[in-house]
């Protein structure tokens, strides 16, 4: 059996990457890490036709069920910084495949899961899956000839959003015409196919930071990180003057300070704040962070928005699988632009992708004045604020990887994607309130309004010219050419302290 499986392994590495595995073809590599990105991120969309019937489903409460999403966010959001500095170290094909296994435990569990237990568990291991995704990217750096690495880097990064609009309409199908187990039935089959194309066709990547991995570290950020996005995401259902909610935001504060002033005296950090305090990579996840609020604000209301009964005056009356179709082709968008989001910044820079992008969001947010009326008019609106989305997803790692040393690429990759993070867990919280506040009454429920709708589009457009405001600052000639490169380091001066 043993040289049979090596075998295969060799005749597969020869007929799909053409040799061994030292002189694997960049457009397999590349496929293999976009699927890998759509798996990973098709996470997050796989509970959400099911949220209504979650309570009967696991017998528990509305409030209770909730956890089911919450969970994934907050391991998703504690281990990719852990997952990004152990890529540095080992290497990240390595971690990569660490990853699937949570992920394909995670599917597994939820599947077999009949009460709320065992189903946050479940859901709290996909999330551990999500730092795949910035490994990903950061391999590129590694594996593909600089003039490969642009085009790559957008392509990769659009296919989050692709698995994110694409899980929409796959799990409402599979919800409504068969049992919701195979919903994670069927993501532990993907999970398991991603692990073996990963460990077939991925070539090997070494570990190139040094040093040891810093638990303390670990530990102070993870448990920053719960108390703020449990307070962030919880704080709606908990009352946001609750004592609860002030004491979680307070406690994060002391614990991130804390966890500043030792990543700044450690021999060896988790993340390197000196390099995250580098103008280049400090603004770009500032932009992140806004990118991420306003990315977010449009995929809640307008599908609010398309469900909500025609009664209203304004909802469309959207069953859950309509709505999920009326929304994937903007996810689509998103790969469609990428080829084009490459080219600019090879030509212009990814600065000035990045600033498009956060305008064509602004621009996207903006039509939803005369548009937000129709399904078709709402489609338009998705599309466009998407393809800035893909335009500044794309450029964000170009950016942050032309700023650091290739030994820091996956931790300020993961560090990235954890400001992304940030920025949607805020933007659902801001966005929940506006609603919660503007609303009508309508057959004895209450409903949010139409005005509630629009101030929430107006909130997403404001934010997204933020995001271009903030790259304007970057520096006039931002790395961005990710060559494969060292990237000198800066004299450490008060400023960047």
């Amino acid at each position: 059996m043993c040289r049979v499986r090596i075998v295969l392994t060799i005749y597969l590495r020869e007929t799909l990457v053409g040799g061994s595995t030292s002189a694997a073809r960049p457009g397999g590599i590349v496929s293999v890490m976009a699927v890998a990105g759509i798996v990973a991120s098709l996470m997050q969309t796989l509970v959400v036709p099911l949220i209504a019937e979650l309570p009967n489903l696991l017998s528990t409460t509305a409030s209770n069920a909730s956890w089911v999403i919450t969970v994934t966010l907050l391991a998703g959001a504690v281990t990719t910084p852990v997952t990004g500095r152990l890529g540095d170290l080992y290497g990240k094909r390595l971690m990569m495949l660490v990853c699937s296994a949570p992920l394909i435990a995670g599917c597994v569990v939820c599947a077999l899961a009949g009460s709320l237990t065992p189903m946050i568990i479940g859901r709290g291991l996909q999330g551990m899956g999500m730092g795949m995704i910035p490994l990903g990217i950061s391999a590129l750096r590694d594996l593909l000839p600089p003039e490969r690495l642009g085009p790559s880097i957008a392509l990769l990064s659009s296919s989050m959003g692709i698995g994110g609009a694409l899980g929409l309409p796959i799990a409402a199908a599979v919800a409504e015409y068969a049992s919701w187990r195979v919903l994670f039935w069927g993501s532990a089959v993907l999970s398991v196919l991603v692990a073996v194309l990963i460990w077939l066709l991925v070539p090997v990547t070494p570990g190139r930071a040094s040093g040891r991995f810093d638990i303390a570290g670990v530990l102070g950020l993870g448990s920053g990180l719960v108390c703020l996005l449990l307070g962030v995401s919880k704080g709606a259902d908990w009352g946001w003057t609750s004592g609860t909610t002030l004491g979680l935001l307070s406690v994060a504060l002391v614990v991130l300070l804390l966890w500043g002033w030792w990543e700044l005296r450690v021999k060896d950090p988790l993340v390197d704040l000196r390099v995250t305090a580098r103008r280049q990579v400090l603004l770009t996840n500032l932009a992140s962070i806004v990118v991420g609020f306003s990315m977010y604000a449009q995929a809640l209301i307008v599908m609010q928005i398309l469900q909500l009964p025609a009664a209203t005056g304004y909802g469309l009356g959207q069953s859950m699988l309509a709505a999920g179709l009326w929304m994937a082709p903007s996810g689509l968008m998103m790969m469609a632009v990428s080829p084009l989001g490459a080219r600019l910044s090879a030509v212009r820079g990814p600065k000035v992708t990045l600033i498009a992008g956060s305008l064509v969001m602004a621009l996207g947010y903006g039509s939803s004045t005369v548009l937000l009326g129709s399904t078709w008019g709402l489609l338009i609106v998705t599309c466009v604020c998407n393809i800035g989305v893909g335009l500044a997803y794309g450029a964000m790692p170009a950016l942050i990887m032309g700023a650091v040393p290739r030994s820091e690429t996956a931790a300020a990759n993961s560090f990235n994607t954890l400001m992304r993070s940030i920025g949607t867990t805020v933007s659902a919280a801001v966005v929940g309130v506006v609603l919660s506040q503007m609303t009508i009454r309508l057959g004895g429920h209450v409903l949010p309004s139409e005005g509630g709708f629009r101030v929430g589009m107006l909130i997403g457009c404001a934010t997204a010219l933020v995001a271009a405001a903030v790259t304007l600052a970057l520096p006039a000639r931002a790395a961005g050419r990710t060559t494969g490169r060292d990237v000198p380091a800066e004299p450490v001066t008060a400023a960047t302290t």
